[in-house]
Parts: C-alpha cells; sequence; structure tokens
C-alpha cells in the first residue's frame, strides 16, 4: 500500500506519548547544548539558558524539542560519551520536569547517551547515523519504546553519484537494523539528512525528488536549518539563513515532510502555516 504522507500517523513514543504527524505539520525545535555547533554553539550550555530557549521555543510552536550534545558541523571535535551525558541528561531531565507535556528528543548515535537519555525524560531518539554507527543504539530504541529519526549520512562516501537511490540504500539498511531489532514502523521517522556530505546541487535535487522516498513507507522529517546549501542559495551568514530555511520548509511540506528540525520556530512556524493551508485546500477538492 503506497504511504500517504498527509494521512494521520500516530507516532509512538517512549513513556506511553504518542504525536500526530500528517495533516498539519509538525516543528521540532533544535536546542544544541555545545560550545562548538555551527549556528548557536556556547549559548545554551547552561541548564537555565537551556530551559528558557526551550520555553519559547513551545510558545512560538514546537510540538519537539532535539537537545543535542555533540557538534554535527564538519570539522567539529568527537566528544566522550561521558561529556555528551554531560551536557544533555541534565537539560531534559530539567525540561522534562518544568515543561512535561513537550516531546523531548535526543540528538545522539551513542546507546550508552541515548538509554541515559530516555531514562531522564526523552520520548525519541534522533540518530545522525542511522543506527549504522553503534550496534546496540537499536536495542536500547527497541526494549525503550522510543520514537526514532533515522537519518541518512554520507560522510563515509566521496561522492554520491544517485542521490536517491543512495537514500534508499542507506536507509533501506537501517530500516533492515530496526526491524531486527523489534522496533515496529510506526515509532520511525526517516531523515534524508540534508547538508550532511552533499554538495548543494545534490541537496537541491534531494528536495525536489523527497516524494520519491515515501516508497520506503515512513513519515519523512526535514532538518535544513541555516545549511551552508541554504547560505549558497541565499547569500546569508549563519544566523540570517532562517528565511531561506522557511523556504525550504514550505517546499519540503509541499513534498509531503512532516516533521521540520529548526533553530527559528516562528519564522518556519508562519512558512508551514501557509504550506499547510494550501495543502488542506487541496485535499478538500479532491
Amino acid at each position: 500500500m503506497e504511504f500517504n504522507p498527509y494521512a494521520p500517523f500516530e507516532w509512538k513514543l517512549a513513556h506511553g506519548r504518542t504525536l500526530e504527524l500528517g495533516p498539519r505539520s509538525v516543528i521540532m525545535g533544535i536546542l544544541n547544548v555545545t560550545p562548538d555547533s555551527f549556528s548557536d554553539g556556547g549559548r545554551f550550555d547552561h541548564v537555565d539558558d537551556a530551559l528558557y530557549q526551550a520555553r519559547k521555543m513551545k510558545r512560538a510552536g514546537a510540538a519537539i524539542i532535539d537537545i543535542g550534545g555533540e557538534s554535527t558541523r564538519p570539522g567539529a571535535d568527537q566528544v566522550s560519551a561521558q561529556l555528551e551525558q554531560e551536557r544533555v541528561l541534565p537539560v531534559i531531565s530539567r525540561i522534562a520536569e518544568d515543561m512535561p507535556d513537550v516531546i523531548l528528543s535526543v540528538d545522539t548515535y551513542r546507546a550508552s547517551t541515548a538509554e541515559a537519555a530516555i531514562a531522564a525524560g526523552a520520548h525519541i531518539i534522533n540518530d545522525v547515523w542511522g543506527f549504522q554507527k553503534d550496534p546496540e543504539i537499536s536495542g536500547v530504541a527497541a526494549r525503550s519504546g522510543a520514537g526514532c529519526v533515522i537519518m541518512h549520512t554520507g560522510r563515509e562516501r566521496t561522492r554520491i553519484s544517485d542521490v536517491i537511490g543512495d537514500q534508499m540504500h542507506f536507509l533501506g539498511h537501517s530500516l533492515e537494523i530496526a526491524a531486527n531489532a523489534g522496533i515496529p514502523g510506526d515509532r520511525i521517522v526517516l531523515d534524508p539528512g540534508f547538508g550532511f556530505a552533499k554538495e548543494v546541487n545534490e541537496n537541491i535535487e534531494l528536495l525536489a525528488r523527497m516524494e520519491e522516498l515515501f516508497a520506503l513507507g515512513c513519515p519523512i522529517l526535514t532538518g535544513t536549518s541555516r545549511k551552508r546549501f541554504v547560505a549558497a542559495l541565499t547569500g546569508k551568514a549563519n544566523s540570517r539563513r532562517d528565511n531561506g530555511t522557511a523556504a525550504t520548509s514550505a517546499v519540503a511540506r509541499m513534498k509531503g515532510s512532516a516533521v521540520f528540525r529548526v533553530h527559528d520556530v516562528q519564522k518556519n512556524r508562519d512558512a508551514l502555516a501557509v504550506a499547510d493551508a494550501v495543502i488542506a485546500s487541496g485535499l478538500e477538492r479532491r
């Protein structure tokens, strides 16, 4: 059966939570508690600052807060699992206590961090390596009942000759890993990994052909926020790329994407409200 990206999809998460995807776009606000992230490094690495930002993003319309303790920018230093956990766990615990209605995601590829984060109150594991870096993380996801964001990364490739074919191969393998671990499909969202080892033209092609990824049978998360390809198209520096990001979010929504991982929630919320209205109007006419 063909996957319908606009039909209601109940995304099942840890701690008995669910989130409806499909009819309306869902925003995931980015909260980096790192000193060296490419856009907002050092701004929210204290718990009180992180909590303030989480509240701000929720007020602006974020349903999910994604908390990361290791920068994924090109050339960033890898941190230890201990340091990553020292950064993210106090923030997750504090937000979970202060904002019990918000859904929390941990941005990690490490099983130990994912397990500790779920215990601290997180609902989603967002793995930029798509379960293909740490062989234990899929088991953690299965046991905890966490929602899963499985991302495509091209970082071990020198060149991607077939943008969609590479997505199908990589994400297909990740889905096999998830199935073998016992993770049901209603817990999985796929992320094409915009900006990860992809040239400007490859990111544009991926955005233009995104609907082809629904052959994998899962909802899609789009993460274009402040990426270098947006800068290449707009000529803007990091913090000035939000209008361009909002444009890519609207395009991705029209292509069927369900979740949008962004820095500036309000600008993307406005753009997505327009896209949602256009989509709803089209569906009503069928």
